[in-house]
């Protein structure tokens, strides 16, 4: 293939062609003939979505760390250029050498959201490797899928080779050092992917055979040799002061969903959310060192050029340094002009006065999560927040200067009534009410309140991977019942109410609890031409249910069927550390609308004490 993959005549007849030249700042260049090991790391996204992604960025530093080992990048091709792929057979390459994806050693694919699987399989389309992995020849790529959503990979089994299961700076040396013995030596494929089975965290689904029972319930999912696990351990790292993490992150050349430099300072959640799969996920809570926070920000800021750095964890307000980093940051971006971001914070004191301190914030508006509208609802999902903190808040917020709130709510939640659906708007309503309590001439003008809800979808590893899914006519009738309620209240004018695509919720939440049965549909819904399914523009339901129509499958048993509690589930094998009987304390717990303390009030015996350390190791008073 020519090093220029794609001819100047192309590039000029496609949108944005930046998207697929590479030469990016701090972009990693290498010698291919110099290293052993080829990695194509891939986004299944289009390139601005990817390049906003800090755990390839990270990836991507920990590989090319590495003298034998060259990691170059790829993303999925718009459909502009995907049409001319397919027309004219040029075959899937990497940004950083313009090389052919099939000419490398592996394909490393994350996987953050369920609506991306098409594009994976138009990943392997494009690259020409072939599109199951039981098709591929002994000298295609070992193709490599990670991230969350392989927390349940039995939907896109069929198309990978392994699954990286949990956080990637523990195994990979393990892994890629593995690989480079298998080409001194010679051995198969078959014989490489047995070997790498036996590293923890990895796992093969072409080493398992799976059975199921009359009702279409999985029935038993067994190994074929007895040296392959019957279950993988997710991988954890525990100390992130001295991991991996990049000083020269890259720079990309379009404008990123996320332009700014990420500081990540912690992993993992106290709270327990019930409906959050990442809090359960990335347990237990790990903090990173301040002095490092404080080096890193000023050296990727000085490297990158960027004017904006944001502090990135699921629950910044939890991180025990937080305002001594941030008084640090907003001093030293001061002298430079640069902007910080601080999402994930609880509305209190400290956030505002910071808020009223950084660039530009009053021009935005604040956000707040309460999830659910009633206080009922607020205990069933385990939200630790009262109608008086949120309004308390907003009340700080409001007297600080800001009119302007935005609310995050879910829909369809389980054991959720109409009266909690009209609570959302109440609520919104009562916050309204309590601005107009403070005396006019003390106002910022006429307040506005934004609610959007999002709808719920069970996913695996969640208290709530048991409960049933409402199905999209019932998601649109508590979302007209939310909007009629709020256009009768008496703030109305000040409010307004936006909400989610039911179907594309649907499509998720079949994706999320799905099992290998659901690898033809994605295929066949594939050739019909669907791609970029969580873009708007491009997302064609009736593909997807005609597909659903063609391979007999129901997509009830996915979505709206309520699990038994001893039913075995596709991702059973995987051991999480967030262990079953939790889950189903927490399950029965919602049921009764009990609350769980957060894991620094107490702990909940959640499992993930086994990796002895964080949080986990500071409180022991395990109930």
């Amino acid at each position: 293939m020519n090093k220029l993959a794609l001819s100047h005549e192309i590039l000029m007849t496609i949108e944005k062609p930046a998207r697929y030249i590479g030469n990016e700042v701090n972009m990693v260049v290498k010698q291919p003939e110099e290293v052993d090991i080829r990695f194509a790391m891939c986004f299944p996204d289009v390139y601005e979505i990817g390049m906003s992604h800090l755990g390839i960025q990270i990836l991507y530093e920990m590989f090319n760390r590495r003298e034998d080992t060259y990691c170059e990048r790829v993303y999925s091709p718009w459909p502009d250029l995907h049409n001319i792929m397919k027309e004219k057979q040029i075959p899937l390459f990497a940004l950083e050498s313009q090389d052919a994806i099939k000419e490398f050693d592996f394909l490393g694919i994350t996987i953050q959201y369920e609506m991306c699987y098409t594009n994976i399989i138009q990943i392997l389309d494009l690259a020409q490797i072939g599109i199951w992995a039981r098709e591929r020849s002994e000298d295609a790529p070992i193709v490599i899928g990670g991230g969350p959503c392989t927390y349940n990979p039995e939907p896109i089994a069929d198309f990978f080779d392994l699954f990286y299961i949990g956080e990637g700076e523990t195994k990979y040396d393990e892994l890629l050092d593995l690989y480079k013995e298998h080409k001194k030596r010679g051995t198969s494929r078959k014989d490489f992917l047995r070997q790498a089975s036996h590293i923890e965290g990895i796992y093969v689904p072409s080493l398992y055979d799976i059975t199921y029972d009359e009702n279409g319930l999985l029935k038993s999912m067994t190994p074929q040799y007895e040296d392959v696990p019957s279950i993988v351990k997710k991988q954890v790292q525990m100390d992130l002061t001295n991991s991996v993490y990049p000083k020269k992150p890259l720079v990309a050349f379009l404008r990123p969903t996320q332009d700014r430099v990420t500081l990540e300072l912690q992993r993992g959640c106290i709270r327990g959310c019930r409906f959050c799969q990442a809090g359960m996920i990335y347990r237990p809570l790990r903090e990173r060192n301040i002095a490092m926070l404080k080096e890193y920000a000023l050296t990727m800021l000085k490297n990158t050029g960027h004017e904006e750095i944001t502090l990135s964890s699921l629950s910044s307000s939890d991180y025990s340094d937080l305002e001594e980093l941030t008084y640090f940051l907003i001093e030293e971006c001061k002298k430079q002009n640069i902007n910080i971001s601080l999402p994930s914070l609880r509305i209190d004191a400290f956030s505002l006065d910071v808020m009223s301190r950084v660039q530009d914030v009053k021009k935005s508006s604040l956000t707040f999560a309460p999830e659910a509208g009633s206080q009922r609802m607020r205990d069933v999902i385990n939200k630790g927040l009262t109608e008086e903190v949120i309004i308390e808040g907003a009340m700080e917020a409001f007297h600080g200067g800001w009119n302007k709130v935005k609310l995050y709510f879910m829909l369809g939640l389980p054991f959720e009534t109409d009266e909690d659906v009209r609570a959302i708007p109440e609520l919104a309503d009562r916050i309204a009410t309590a601005y107009y309590t403070i005396p006019k001439e003390e106002r910022n003008g006429r307040v506005k309140i934004n609610a959007s809800a999002s709808f719920f979808v069970p996913k695996p590893f969640t208290p709530f991977q048991w409960a049933p899914m409402n199905d999209a006519e019932e998601f649109l009738r508590k979302a007209y019942l939310a909007g009629d309620t709020m256009r009768g209240l008496l703030n109305h004018r000040s409010l307004s109410f936006q909400y989610h695509d039911a179907q594309t919720t649907i499509l998720e939440g079949l994706l999320a609890r799905g099992d290998r049965t659901l690898s033809k549909v994605l295929y066949d819904v594939y050739r019909k031409g669907a791609i970029f399914d969580a873009w708007t523009e491009w997302f064609d339901y009736e593909k997807w249910m005609q597909a659903l129509l063609e391979d007999d499958i129901d997509i009830g048993f996915y979505t709206t069927r309520e699990r038994e509690l001893d039913e075995l589930f596709p991702w059973d094998f995987i051991d999480a550390g967030v262990t079953k009987e939790f889950m189903k304390r927490e399950y029965l717990k919602a049921k009764q609308g009990q609350v769980t303390s957060n894991c620094k009030t107490q702990c909940s015996g959640c499992g993930a004490m086994v990796w002895k350390g964080g949080i986990c190791i500071e409180n022991k008073n395990e109930v």
